[in-house]
């Protein structure tokens, strides 16, 4: 019986990430660039033959890959990643990786995000442009140009966020090593103008929050009537 309880416990433990994780996802719907979060789970399984007993795992955590739409602006200095790419921007946290490409130019010519974070070229150091040059003309590549000059371009990165990554903001990921520049890769490239909307579907989401929302209070249910069962038993068998 005590089996029973731990059972119901570990599957309680394992709706509530899952619970979390949705409500999340569902909150950052309207943020450019988001990628949602999956979770995963496993059968934890103690003990051999008839008297082994099957636990939920408490889940680990994985990156959506699939693509959120793309929706123009028109604003130079808007930029959308196409294919399996991300821009690397410099924080306090280091180095991360992020598929928002809102980004401006400082009065001295850094290109930064909406956030204030440098935005890195392709060797991983803060992109300068020519404060007096205007906007500059972006290639598929990530090249940019002003006044017709080539001044460097915006690095493109590839990186395995792996299980339980680390989110930093709204949008960004921690990467666990060093990301690695995208090079001869002729299906990731930039466009400009555009931005990437979040890749979470409400709907889907919200249908999914409502179903975990029902197990877990079943759960909750059965782990009443289990503790229940338990105290009658041992009522019953103290009077004997």
């Amino acid at each position: 019986m005590q089996n029973s309880l731990y059972v119901a416990l570990s599957a309680q433990v394992a709706q509530e990430k899952r619970l979390n994780t949705i409500a999340d996802n569902v909150a950052n719907a309207s943020t450019v660039g988001f990628r949602a979060t999956g979770v995963k789970f496993e059968d934890v399984v103690s003990g051999l033959g008839s008297k082994s007993v099957s636990f939920a795992s408490a889940g680990d955590t994985y990156l959506s890959t699939q693509h959120g739409g793309m929706r123009e602006t028109g604003n130079p200095f808007d930029f959308a990643i196409r294919g399996d790419a991300w821009f690397g921007i410099d924080t306090p946290a280091g180095t991360v990786m992020t598929r928002d490409g809102r980004f401006t130019m400082t009065q001295d010519g850094q290109l930064v995000t909406v956030e204030g974070y440098p935005v890195l070229d392709a060797g991983g150091a803060p992109m300068q442009l020519d404060p007096r040059a205007g906007p500059p003309t972006a290639g598929a590549d990530g090249s940019l140009r002003q006044d017709g000059r080539l001044i460097g371009a915006i690095g493109l990165f590839e990186f395995n966020p792996g299980a339980n990554f680390v989110r930093y903001g709204n949008s960004g990921v921690v990467p666990p090593s060093t990301p690695e520049p995208v090079v001869d890769r002729m299906e990731a490239g930039m466009v400009q103008g555009f931005v990437e909307e979040s890749n979470v579907n409400p709907i889907k989401e919200m249908t999914k929050l409502i179903m975990v929302q029902r197990a877990f209070e079943n759960t909750a249910a059965l782990i009443r009537q289990t503790d229940a069962s338990f105290s009658d038993a041992i009522k019953t068998l103290g009077s004997k």
